[in-house]
């Protein structure tokens, strides 16, 4: 064993890498939603408004999906290695400040400092396991690993934070991440090889600041719309996030050193990313109000809720394997489509729950097809998103994979909570709730239906070109 970590060419070093990078992004993703299971009780404890509720998800979100493509600059010029550990260094941090507050200001601050650290991390773990899978069958199972545990990360942090906030504390949602970290960074130091970007090393921190503020307007905007869309705060919130977001794009076109590199943007990779931002709005923003309708309306325990999710994962799971071994059959342009609409009946079947039925007939059939669908999509997605991509720009395109789902998990929390206060006409009721939960179903359903229409309009290319196994020419 000692071999593995002195000698740098031993052929199971890179198993371990992927082992470690693959941690930490289970970590990440999961982190998103095991606060999300435990937010009753953190409510009740620290007297958290329903808007401070919501910003305890979004907050981590936010920060991570906005400062991701930052984030995954400086791991291009300052390192990967030196980004990661620091990364994790802070993430841990953070979160042993977050298990130890005492007022909601502080909890949503600390997630927010979650976010900022993972924005460090998650890309940085991603240009590594890149970087040590170049090509080949190795490359196609490394990410297939990498890409469904990141995946399964949300369901995983639904049933973690169940288990951790019944047996233990709501805190320890937080606090579980300690120990997480510390292995990592000793692990990390020994086994990783410090790489860069070769050429300019200059950061556009203009470019951070418009698409940062940017994206936390459009996210805010959606947020103050549940109270209605004509509001003024609403209107000047979404144009100034238009403004922003524009700006941005404009000096990523004009700009000798960009934070995002427009190259990156081919029409099969801007459709991965795409994706990834369905899956993230889905997995992040529909399954939060799942968890809700079983613990305020089903009555379920934190633990109950939890291990209700279990079935997602399970489906999950025993789908990746059978997908990961025919994909080079089919490739993955099939996957890309068939998944978001298998994955969609399952969401939309969640629409049909009622306020006295059963979790086996009502909720779990539901998850597993909707589990099996988003496996279809979790296997390819980011390979494909990664495809062809120069090396100087590893960090940089992995940051906006990364960015894509979390974006999406935060701007998919923020419209179906205004669809779900709309449909539910604010009122506690468990039959008004439930109508609230039926609207927020219906609308992921059709958000992940449109995922399949993007992939059919936008993945484009041969089997050969989509298959890095097979050959890694660049797509067109």
């Amino acid at each position: 064993m000692s071999s593995l970590f002195t000698d740098t060419s031993h052929p199971n070093r890179k198993w371990l890498v992927l082992a470690i990078v693959a941690m930490t992004q289970l970590v990440v993703v999961l982190d998103g939603t095991i606060v999300a299971i435990s937010l009753p009780h953190a409510q009740a404890e620290l007297h958290l408004s329903d808007v401070q509720r919501q910003w305890v998800v979004t907050a981590y979100a936010l920060a991570f999906g906005s400062l991701l493509l930052l984030g995954g600059r400086i791991a291009d010029f300052w390192g990967r290695k030196r980004t990661y550990i620091v990364g994790l260094a802070g993430f841990g941090i953070a979160s042993a400040y977050g298990g130890l507050i005492h007022s909601g200001a502080e909890l949503i601050i600390a997630r927010g400092l979650q976010g900022v650290f993972a924005a460090l991390m998650a890309p940085a773990a991603l240009a590594i396991l890149t970087i040590t899978f170049p090509m080949g069958r190795e490359r196609n199972t490394a990410f297939a690993i990498f890409g469904t545990t990141a995946g399964m990360g949300a369901a995983i942090g639904f049933i973690l934070g169940g288990i951790l906030t019944e047996y233990a504390s709501w805190r320890w949602c937080l606090l579980v991440n300690v120990p997480i970290v510390v292995v990592a960074i000793f692990a990390a130091a020994l086994l990783l090889t410090e790489s860069k970007a070769q050429g300019d090393t200059k950061l556009d921190i203009i470019s951070a600041v418009t698409v940062t503020a940017g994206l936390g307007a459009l996210v805010y905007g959606f947020t103050l719309a549940e109270h209605g869309w004509n509001q003024l705060s609403v209107l000047l919130y979404l144009a100034g996030a238009v403004v922003l977001l524009t700006v941005f794009v404009v000096r990523q076109a004009t700009y000798a050193h960009p934070l995002l590199p427009l190259r990156i943007l081919n029409r099969t990779r801007s459709g991965a990313f795409l994706l990834q931002m369905i899956a993230g709005a889905t997995m992040i923003g529909a399954m939060l109000y799942l968890t809700f309708h079983m613990q305020i309306v089903l009555q379920f325990t934190p633990l109950q809720a939890g291990l209700g999710m279990i079935v997602q994962t399970v489906a999950i799971s025993s789908t990746v394997p059978f997908a990961t071994k025919l994909l080079p059959k089919f490739g993955p342009r099939p996957y890309l489509i068939i998944g978001p609409i298998i994955a969609s009946v399952g969401i939309f079947y969640l629409s049909f729950v009622t306020v006295g039925g059963s979790y086996w007939t009502q909720i779990m059939p539901a998850l597993i097809i909707a589990g099996i669908g988003m496996a279809l999509l979790f296997v390819p997605v980011q390979n494909i998103a990664l495809l062809g991509v120069d090396p100087h720009d590893a960090g940089a395109a992995s940051a906006t994979g990364n960015a894509s789902n979390q974006i999406g998990g935060s701007i998919g929390l923020a419209v179906f909570t205004t669809i779900y206060v709309e449909a539910s006409a604010g009122s506690h009721l468990p039959a008004d709730l439930v109508e609230g939960y039926h609207a927020v179903f219906r609308a992921s359903a059709v958000v992940v239906l449109f995922g399949a229409v993007i992939a059919f309009l936008m993945i484009r290319g041969s089997k050969a070109d989509l298959m890095p196994g097979i050959t890694v020419k660049e797509m067109h």
